[in-house]
């Protein structure tokens, strides 16, 4: 069969480093840190005491209060950032066919902090069980695409993505594949995160998966970095209106770009490591490509999963160099997480959003915070380090990649008629 062409049409996003998509955009291109202390709860005895968390966000600019009680952090974004691109596409609600509009959405854990707090309420009672009759709503991930279709009357599939930090890439894949194959006119896709609690920054800390650098925490997301010593917990949402081309054009919709093609794979290797050698990593990546039907030297630019981890960054270099050869040195290399934290199943979202803004204004945002090279890493790969890079860049690839071996890989080129 013919497979539909598809492409973006609307953006929303949440983040540590703005809170719309013009604020994020001026965040990325000017390399701004979303990290600082954290404000939610008291770190005294934690390790790490600094996250990026998203600043300056009050729910009952968004919500009722009886309604924001009802919404843990992580819905409430998915909300936010859909609104914002729902609007952004122009969509006129009365005239699309709602049995052809669906909500495909990413989260690796979902209502963190619901749990939590429900669970430590219950262990300081007297084993009487009293829950929020609204904790088990409010908690399961897959509430978030729920609760939007809910508020919209989308009525196309429905549900979300659950594959650690792949989460989201992994839900825009879905949504690019239903439309591409006629199912669906439009997609609400993306994806959201609220892990910067007690729980969450314990069981990190935990697992030695965090940096420490806490004299100094603007700095502390340093991929690349020879001294990096692991990831920043961020917070947030991305959402992305995928759409039909010809429904699209039909009802004169500004396109942003278009959805190339999309991978998977499994490192089949370690539940949290990646395989040192980066075999998934490469796999990823060729099926990609293989599934655009491109080249690898028509991709210009790649936005890394570039946790700031010592394991993971080495192996996605090498994994690069390996599937572009010596055209790995044309392509700017960058790693927006050195801004905005690790969001964990919302970080394929934003940083999808990102690669389709740095092809809009021809413009690389910088992987910042770079100062020690490493030996391990190849100096004449392009990280675009500490400061943004002009290029013209028609072709972008998107990576992430989540614990228990799941990776993602979408590429997104220039529209053209």
């Amino acid at each position: 069969m013919e497979l539909k062409r598809v492409v973006v049409t609307g953006l929303g996003v949440l983040s540590p480093i703005g809170n719309n998509i013009s604020e994020y955009w001026d965040g990325l291109k000017n390399g701004k840190s979303g990290c600082a202390p954290i404000t939610y709860f008291d770190t005294e005895k934690f390790k790490t005491k600094f996250a990026c968390e998203v600043k300056n966000y009050d729910p009952l600019d968004h919500f009722d209060r009886k309604e924001a009680r009802k919404l843990d952090r992580f819905a409430q974004y998915a909300l936010v950032a859909s609104d914002e691109a729902i609007l952004d596409a122009n969509i006129n609600l009365d005239e699309v066919d709602k049995f052809r509009v669906g909500v495909i959405w990413g989260a690796g854990i979902g209502g963190l902090e619901t749990f939590q707090d429900e669970v430590l309420n219950y262990a300081k009672g007297d084993g009487t069980p009293r829950f929020n009759p609204f904790f088990i709503p409010k908690m399961i991930a897959d509430i978030a695409p729920g609760n939007i279709s809910i508020k919209h009357g989308f009525m196309g599939p429905n549900y979300t993505t659950v594959s650690a930090c792949a989460s989201s890439a992994n839900a825009i894949i879905d949504a690019f594949n239903y439309i591409r194959l006629g199912l669906c006119d439009i997609i609400v896709t993306g994806g959201s995160e609220a892990a910067v609690t007690q729980a969450g920054m314990g069981g990190f800390n935990a697992m030695h998966a965090l940096s420490t650098l806490n004299e100094s925490p603007e700095t502390a997301s340093r991929p690349f970095d020879a001294t990096r010593d692991g990831f920043v917990l961020g917070e947030g949402g991305g959402a992305l209106i995928l759409e039909e081309y010809e429904h699209a054009k039909k009802r004169g919709a500004k396109i942003y770009a278009e959805v190339a093609g999309g991978g998977m794979s499994s490192d089949a290797y370690h539940m949290t490591a990646p395989h040192p050698d980066g075999i998934g990593v490469e796999r990823v990546m060729i099926n990609c490509l293989k599934d655009a039907g491109m080249s690898p030297d028509e991709v210009d630019a790649i936005n890394t999963h570039g946790t700031s981890t010592p394991l993971g960054d080495v192996a996605e270099l090498k994994a690069i160099s390996k599937v572009f050869g010596e055209h790995a040195h044309d392509i700017n290399i960058n790693s927006t997480k050195s801004m905005t934290g690790h969001l964990l199943g919302a970080a394929g979202a934003i940083e999808a959003i990102a690669s389709i803004l740095a092809m809009k204004y021809s413009l690389v945002p910088p992987t910042i915070n770079h100062t020690t090279v490493d030996e391990n890493i190849d100096p004449s790969l392009n990280l675009t380090l500490n400061k943004a890079q002009e290029k013209e860049i028609n072709v972008a690839m998107s990576n992430t990649f989540g614990f228990g071996g799941h990776n993602a890989c979408i590429l997104f080129k220039k529209f053209a008629e």
